[in-house]
């Protein structure tokens, strides 16, 4: 018995490997399209009109979802985390009104801040290419890291933190 669940666990743990390496791929490959010029926002409008300056003196995370992604719901708890321990900027693309993506974001509980690319501009200047895409800049604001698809709450703690290094 000890025997069959060992090869399981192993079984399992090869599985979560090779998907992860499979989903990285993916992902590599889908970025190598993306804007990868320093980031241009600088003060921004959020839901309900709220003025919002990114800071000058900090890394940033930038990231674009849906409300109708199924992908970027499973993500959006790993958002959530980071924004209370990093600066993020999140960019609802095609949601529909600010009233709209204010009730996803009361329903899930979310605080993170959320702008509205409700004409799909923003999303189009950086050549988002599939959803969530994820931008990383450094204090300075050069791109360190983009990812497009599911990325890990530990996997993008880790890029903050080295944006942070930077």
């Amino acid at each position: 018995m000890k025997s069959k669940l060992k090869h399981y666990a192993k079984d399992v743990v090869y599985f979560f490997i090779i998907m992860t390496v499979f989903a990285n791929a993916i992902s590599l490959y889908k970025s190598q399209s993306l804007n990868n010029t320093p980031l241009k926002l600088n003060a921004v409008k959020l839901l309900e009109n709220e003025a919002y300056t990114l800071p000058d003196d900090k890394p940033v995370l930038v990231h674009f979802w849906a409300t109708w992604c199924p992908t970027c719901k499973v993500e959006s708890s790993n958002i959530e985390f980071l924004s209370h321990h990093f600066e993020v900027l999140t960019i609802a693309v095609n949601s529909k009104s600010d009233a709209d993506i204010q009730k996803y974001l009361d329903e899930n509980e979310y605080t993170f801040k959320v702008l509205n690319d409700d004409n799909n501009i923003i999303a189009s200047e950086s050549k988002i290419v599939g959803l969530p895409t994820t931008f990383i800049y450094d204090k300075n604001k050069n791109l360190i890291f983009s990812d497009v698809g599911y990325s890990s709450t530990f996997t993008l703690y880790l890029k903050m933190l080295w944006a942070g290094m930077k």
